[in-house]
């Protein structure tokens, strides 16, 4: 039978005690990855954040809600604190203002270096949004978030939805407002974006409100969105989401690029969106007003 030598026996110990050694030195950084992990996820699931994202149109930039976020805090006694992102052609991130300690509904503008209107530009718009979405979640932890797209800003977030949107990232969408633009002025001839956006609706998720607003100069139009453009998103949400509201706003700031700054918006935006959790008096009969005017 064949018996290792002393010099042998001595050296697979030694092999054995380097591979043991090298076996915990990765398992290391593994368990305080998961352990990091972990850590994470409870927070993110246990947190009260519940933000309100804002979308510009095109041309915009990061300081186009400043007057309605101005308008949301007049009279409440509880002030939304803003943070503004920019993402630029290069894939940096900036970030002006902060969120409040204490604020579980901050109000967060992301804006885009690439501010431009076309469907080549909000498709690219949208994957900056993801970008900045993604590092949003990893920052703040929120598990819930609101949506607002003014113009393009409403087309940006209906192609993230069928694009990037997972909710196992643990940011679930709940309401998605939007006075949006396609370039329809009748249905009957789509154009290549909305027909794409109708073609991918199915990835959209089944638990979304969405609330699509109008402003009315004329008859039919806000003077610059005709009313069949916005129309148009009943194609894309109807009969795929939870509850799909078409909504008409008046007034002197009805005009499509003055609609932020409107009064019935304003309104609109405090009753449908802003405190969801049930935290404020009312809610309840809110959310039987808003069963009452949603249709599928």
């Amino acid at each position: 039978m064949f018996k290792l030598t002393n010099r042998q026996q001595r050296r697979s110990l030694w092999v054995l005690l380097v591979g043991i050694l090298l076996l915990v030195v990765l398992l290391i950084p593994t368990t305080s990855w998961v352990k990091s992990s972990t850590k994470e996820k409870a927070a993110q699931h246990n947190s009260q954040l519940s933000p309100l994202i804002m979308i510009p149109g095109s041309s915009a930039t990061k300081n186009r809600f400043d007057t309605l976020v101005k308008l949301l805090n007049q009279g409440s006694a509880t002030k939304h604190s803003l943070l503004k992102v920019e993402v630029y052609n290069s894939g940096k991130i900036t970030y002006t203002g902060k969120i409040r300690r204490g604020d579980t509904e901050p109000i967060i503008v992301v804006a885009f270096e690439n501010n431009h209107d076309g469907y080549s530009n909000i498709k690219k718009q949208a994957k900056m949004f993801n970008e900045a979405f993604e590092q949003l979640v990893q920052t703040y932890k929120f598990n819930n978030f609101k949506a607002f797209g003014h113009s393009n800003g409403g087309l940006i977030w209906t192609v993230w939805l069928e694009k990037y949107y997972d909710e196992a990232d643990g940011a679930k969408i709940k309401t998605l407002m939007t006075p949006y633009n396609f370039s329809e002025s009748s249905v009957s001839n789509k154009t290549q974006m909305l027909s794409d956006l109708i073609a991918d609706r199915e990835r959209i998720p089944s638990s979304l409100t969405v609330l699509s607003v109008m402003g009315t100069k004329t008859y039919n139009s806000d003077g610059l969105v005709p009313e069949g453009s916005v129309e148009a998103g009943k194609y894309i949400y109807q009969k795929v989401v939870k509850h799909y509201t078409t909504m008409t706003v008046t007034g002197n700031d009805a005009q499509h690029s003055d609609l932020p700054q409107n009064q019935q918006i304003v309104s609109l935006i405090k009753e449908y969106i802003l405190n969801q959790n049930g935290n404020r008096p009312g809610s309840k009969n809110r959310s039987n007003r808003q069963n009452q005017l949603s249709s599928n």
